[in-house]
């Protein structure tokens, strides 16, 4: 078992306090590793506080969660931020490169906090934007390429590191259809390949389809769907 959420919940807002948002609820899941997982859910229903859980941005109120048998929610800062940098990857809706940093740079960037040396970091960017078909670019800057192609770099950054599970937050949502399609190969991919592990926050039923289980949040609790 990679990862192991047992009876967590999250709320927000002061303890006791009347306008205080349950958000999770109660909720257990179980991934195994190399699982691709798409959860789907209406905005507000913590689909993206269920993933900062999981990526060690936020701790759970109550509850417990198990990464390769070590209970992470009882970490330190300190120790969540080593295990974010060595296991964690992340891909937003909007790709969130640095405008001043060229592509390459902006891929390079997770690598400050490596323990690869910098040879070795250069060619995983090369072999990676390679893969995807950006390493042509690696010298411009983001606002001369397409959405699509900084969307790549996203991707290629959150895997620079070799990640165990890559969490994506609506990784389509900013995307025309062709380069939704192309977003979702190179994910399936990567997962395919390189026995990555997915969760994938989407409101795309296409994207969805081709993801071996499908979850839903609803009223603070997880569905399979």
């Amino acid at each position: 078992m990679l990862l192991s959420l047992k009876d967590i919940s999250k709320g927000y807002g002061a303890s006791g306090d009347k306008a205080r948002r349950l958000v999770l609820d109660d909720i257990s899941l179980e991934v195994q590793e190399g699982e691709k997982l798409a959860i789907l859910g209406p905005s507000g229903s913590g689909k993206t506080t269920l993933l900062n859980l999981i990526g060690g941005l936020d701790y759970p109120d109550t509850g417990s969660l198990v990464f390769n048998g070590k209970d992470i929610s009882s970490y330190s800062q300190g120790e969540m931020d080593g295990y974010r940098n060595r296991n964690i990857g992340f891909v937003f809706q909007f790709h969130h490169l640095l405008p001043q940093c060229t592509l390459l740079e902006n891929v390079l960037i997770p690598t400050l906090v490596s323990d690869r040396g910098r040879d070795e970091n250069y060619e995983r960017a090369r072999s990676l934007m390679s893969r995807v078909g950006i390493w042509d670019y690696r010298d411009k800057l983001p606002g001369k390429l397409s959405g699509g192609e900084c969307q790549r770099a996203a991707v290629v950054r959150a895997m620079i590191n070799a990640p165990s599970i890559l969490l994506a937050d609506e990784p389509t949502g900013a995307l025309d259809r062709d380069n939704v399609e192309t977003m979702a190969d190179l994910l399936l991919e990567l997962n395919r390949e390189d026995g990555l592990t997915l969760l994938v926050v989407t409101h795309s039923n296409s994207l969805a389809g081709k993801m071996g289980r499908v979850l839903e949040i609803s009223g603070g609790k997880l569905l399979e769907n």
